[in-house]
């Protein structure tokens, strides 16, 4: 078992007091077309809004933000396949550190100029040939930097944390009993931190992960008990969401505190973000879509229950965008 030990709903709370003034505080829309369609009442928490497109933000500012000033001076080294990677680069800018980021040759190319543009030193690696993980020790080893882990680590889950926070307190300005929040999961990092935060502030409400086909490792883990891999050679347009096993520090939180896992196919994704860009009017990548695509198509039971669904991250690839658009719907 990991020795790192899973941050608390007071750890979460020092977090959001760390990255005040730096992440954004986005809302909680109500849904209103959506929850006339579904027969409930359903709002949305649009971290496509917050700093770089996506919640990766509050975790990579956390993280940096809890290093020794005289550690944090040799700068961070990251994995990922964009958004952690931007949110680490936009991080890393603000407190005056280098940063460099590991980064699959194939990732989405605005996510890859995207963490250029934002000073980050990109070091791209062949998927199927290299382990990004063997690649960013190198890096750190030599450089001294620090390793920053996508989400298996306990200041980044208090960072995405935060957003759970938020999602409490914006339902409660609102009168709302929340019955659920749905939560898009890869690794598991987004979900532990609002799980958490959840569990301290509304412990009436459920959390569930949304995976894609194929990727949902995190629910095969929930049902056997024990982590488990996704599917050898599964495919997704969600690249967001491509960890082949769920963390092992934010399995441990999640299968204590999250209700189930729910899963929707590609195509499902397409229509959720053809909804969003239509009814909410909001840009969403296919990573970030995956919950509102469980409400759309009934995976998730909503009629009558108050349901908060995350909207994960923005950054799609503009080409897929105009595709998805002007495709017919599945």
């Amino acid at each position: 078992m990991s020795t790192l030990l899973p941050p608390t709903a007071d750890d979460i709370r020092a977090a959001a007091q760390r990255i005040a003034g730096r992440a954004v505080r986005t809302p909680l829309l109500l849904a209103h077309h959506l929850s006339e369609a579904i027969g409930g009442t359903i709002f949305v928490k649009p971290e496509v809004l917050q700093r770089t497109g996506s919640f990766k933000f509050r975790g990579a500012c956390n993280f940096i933000a809890s290093l020794d000033p005289a550690v944090r001076e040799r700068g961070v080294v990251a994995y990922s396949s964009g958004n952690h990677a931007q949110g680490v680069a936009a991080a890393a800018g603000l407190f005056g550190i280098p940063a460099t980021i590991v980064m699959p040759s194939d990732a989405p190319r605005i996510k890859l100029d995207n963490t250029r543009a934002l000073g980050a030193t990109v070091v791209e690696y062949e998927r199927a040939e290299e382990l990004r993980e063997r690649v960013a020790l190198e890096i750190a080893t030599e450089s001294g930097a620090t390793i920053q882990p996508p989400y298996d680590h306990p200041w980044t889950i208090a960072g995405q944390g935060t957003a759970g926070l938020e999602i409490a307190d914006q339902a409660a300005e609102q009168g709302a009993a929340l019955d659920a929040v749905l939560v898009c999961c890869g690794g598991g990092g987004l979900t532990a931190g609002i799980a958490t935060a959840i569990d301290a502030e509304s412990p009436r409400t459920e959390v569930y992960t949304v995976e894609p086909a194929g990727f949902d490792d995190t629910a095969r883990s929930f049902a056997s008990g024990t982590r488990q891999e996704a599917e050898p050679g599964a495919e997704s347009i969600c690249d967001a969401l491509l960890s082949r096993m769920p963390g092992e520090l934010t399995f441990s939180i999640n299968s204590r505190l999250v209700a189930g896992g729910l899963v929707v196919t590609d195509d499902e994704v397409r229509d959720a973000i053809r909804y969003a860009s239509e009814r909410l009017k909001l840009v969403v990548e296919p990573g970030g879509a995956v919950a509102l695509a469980a409400v759309l198509t009934g995976r998730f039971e909503a009629a009558g229950r108050t349901v908060a669904v995350v909207l994960s991250g923005g950054n799609i690839d503009p080409g897929m965008l105009a595709e998805i658009l002007g495709s017919p719907r599945s």
